[in-house]
C-alpha cells in the first residue's frame, strides 16, 4: 500500500484518510497469526514503554492493549487513576507531564471527558491512543467492528449497516459511522427518537425509528448498549419496553438476511438490547470482534510508534 502513517497519535477515525484506515487494516492482518502461535510473543515493541492511563471502568478494551502491547514485547504500565496523585489535586496535564518525565513512549488513555486525549496529544510528546473519550469516540472499536465485517463480507464498500440503541451517548456509533462511510458502506441509525441526535444526518447517515425497517436488508447489525445510568433520565419509559420495541430477538431476526452479522461491542445487557439466543447464535461475530480486538491494537501501537522494521 503506497501510504504510510505519518501520524504521531490515533486520536479518532474522523480526522483519518480512508487510505489511513485501509493501512491500520492491513496491518492488523498481518499481526493477526501472532495469536495463533503456541508461543504469543514477538520483539517488535522491545524497549518501548506502554502506559494504560484509563479513567473509566474497563475490561475488554484495557486487557485487549495489554495483551496487545505483551504479545509485541513492550513494557508496560497501568495507572491506576483511582490511586494517583489526581486525587491530591494534580491537573491532568501535569500528571501526564510527570509520565511523560520517565521516557515512555506511547500513553493509552480513557477518560469520560470528550477531547481530553487531544489536550494530552498538544501538551507531551509520547504517542497517545485515545481507548474511548467521552461520548465523542472510540477508534480502536470501530477499526476492530471494520476488521470483524471485512473479515466475514470480504469489503465493505455498498453494505447495509443498521446501528440500534443509543445513539446520543455512544462513541463506538461515532467512530463506526466516520469508519464505515468512508470506506463506503451504507449507515442507517435506529433508536428512540429521544437517543438519536438529528444533526447526525449531517454525517451521511439515515435515520428511522421503525427497528423492522432497520433489520430487513441490513448485511450487519450493530447493536448498541442501553447505558442503564440513562433510565434515571428518563429517556425510554422502561427497559421492558425498549427490548420490546428495540431489543433484537428471534421474532426481529425473521425480518433480517440469512447472511446477516450481529455485533456488539459490550458489555452486552442480555434481555434488553438482544436475547441471549440471538448473542449466541449463528449470526453473531460478537466474540470475534473481542479476538480481532488485540490485532488491531498491535497495529494502531506499531504504527504510531514509528517502528520500520519487521515484526519478527
Amino acid at each position: 500500500m503506497a501510504v504510510s502513517w505519518k501520524r504521531k497519535d490515533l486520536l479518532g477515525l474522523e480526522e483519518l484518510s480512508k487510505e489511513e484506515i485501509e493501512l491500520i487494516l492491513e496491518t492488523a492482518d498481518s499481526f493477526r497469526e501472532i495469536s495463533l502461535r503456541p508461543i504469543k510473543k514477538v520483539p517488535t515493541l522491545r524497549g518501548k514503554t506502554v502506559v494504560l492511563f484509563f479513567f473509566e471502568p474497563s475490561t475488554r478494551t484495557r486487557t485487549s492493549f495489554e495483551l496487545a502491547a505483551k504479545r509485541m514485547s513492550a513494557d508496560l504500565v497501568n495507572i491506576q487513576t483511582n490511586a494517583s496523585s489526581l486525587l491530591k489535586g494534580e491537573t491532568l496535564k501535569d500528571t501526564a507531564k510527570n509520565i511523560e518525565a520517565m521516557k515512555v513512549d506511547i500513553i493509552v488513555m480513557r477518560h469520560s471527558s470528550s477531547g481530553a486525549p487531544h489536550l494530552l496529544a498538544k501538551a507531551v510528546s509520547p504517542s497517545i491512543i485515545n481507548a474511548g473519550d467521552g461520548s465523542h469516540e472510540h477508534p480502536t472499536q470501530g477499526l476492530l467492528d471494520l476488521f470483524t465485517i471485512k473479515e466475514h463480507k470480504k469489503r465493505i464498500s455498498g453494505l447495509n449497516v443498521s446501528t440500534i440503541g443509543d445513539i446520543m451517548h455512544s462513541r463506538v456509533a461515532r467512530s463506526n459511522i466516520w469508519g464505515l462511510t468512508k470506506l463506503g458502506a451504507n449507515i442507517t441509525v435506529c433508536g428512540p427518537a429521544t437517543l438519536i441526535p438529528p444533526e447526525i444526518e449531517r454525517l451521511g447517515v439515515k435515520i428511522t425509528y421503525d427497528v423492522k425497517e432497520a433489520i430487513e436488508g441490513a448485511d450487519v447489525i450493530n447493536l448498541l448498549r442501553i447505558q442503564l445510568e440513562r433510565q434515571s433520565q428518563n429517556l425510554f419509559p422502561s427497559l421492558r419496553e425498549y427490548a420490546m420495541k428495540f431489543g433484537l430477538d428471534s421474532d426481529k431476526m425473521k425480518y433480517a438476511k440469512k447472511d446477516v452479522l450481529i455485533m456488539h461491542p459490550g458489555p452486552i445487557n442480555r434481555g434488553v438490547e438482544i436475547t441471549p439466543e440471538v448473542a449466541d447464535g449463528p449470526y453473531s461475530v460478537i466474540l470475534e470482534q473481542v479476538t480481532n480486538g488485540i490485532a488491531v491494537r498491535m497495529a494502531v501501537l506499531y504504527l504510531v510508534s514509528g517502528v520500520k522494521e519487521r515484526k519478527g
